[in-house]
């Protein structure tokens, strides 16, 4: 499916979520962790903050491999125009998902691929709405308890039991929810012939 005559494909980013889904239709790719501020020193808004960042990941990866295709995401959590942190550890993760019960957490995925053969950036952010079901403590820390969902935005995995706190998903992207919206990074892909079809 991978185009071999395409050159070297480079996923900006140290998260094992983005990279089982780039394996669902790259045979070969690398993965590079880029090491960058991802505070909001600059008091940008949740969605121009994600762009920003998934365009900085790519750029930064992008130095030190210019002939490479470089793929950059980020994602954010935001619950009534606060953005939600990756919780860290067990306590915080409860927090956040007793913050979120019976509300709306809109996700924000956003991509930059920086293609070296047009030497051009194409950018994507996607918009996820989730309806937290109303749900007490002991709930929250038995998700949390059974998934450990500490390196995640929102404190759940979609693709573990996560869906035990949902009322509805919004989305026209379920993989984005994981972290890369792989319905636009595959038509992307394709289009700049970096996939046979």
């Amino acid at each position: 499916m991978q185009n071999p005559s395409a050159p070297a494909i480079i996923l900006a980013s140290a998260s094992p979520y983005r990279r089982d889904l780039l394996d669902r239709f790259l045979d070969d790719f690398d993965t590079v962790s880029p090491d960058i501020d991802e505070s909001n020193s600059a008091g940008l808004s949740p969605k121009k903050l994600a762009r920003h960042l998934a365009r900085k990941k790519a750029e930064t990866v992008s130095m030190t491999a210019r002939d490479s295709l470089i793929i950059g995401a980020d994602q954010l959590a935001v619950l009534e125009d606060q953005v939600l942190g990756k919780p860290g550890d067990h306590q915080k993760a409860v927090e956040q998902l007793l913050a979120a019960s019976g509300k709306v957490v809109t996700f924000l995925t956003a991509v930059c691929i920086l293609d070296p053969v047009a030497r051009a950036r194409y950018e994507h952010v996607d918009k996820t709405k989730v309806r937290f079901r109303q749900f007490d403590r002991r709930l929250a820390e038995s998700y949390v308890r059974h998934d450990e969902p500490y390196d995640c935005a929102g404190s759940f995995k979609l693709e573990g039991a996560g869906l035990v706190l949902f009322e509805a998903v919004n989305t026209d992207d379920p993989t984005a929810l994981i972290g890369l919206p792989m319905i636009w990074v595959a038509d992307r892909l394709l289009q700049l012939g970096y996939l046979s079809a």
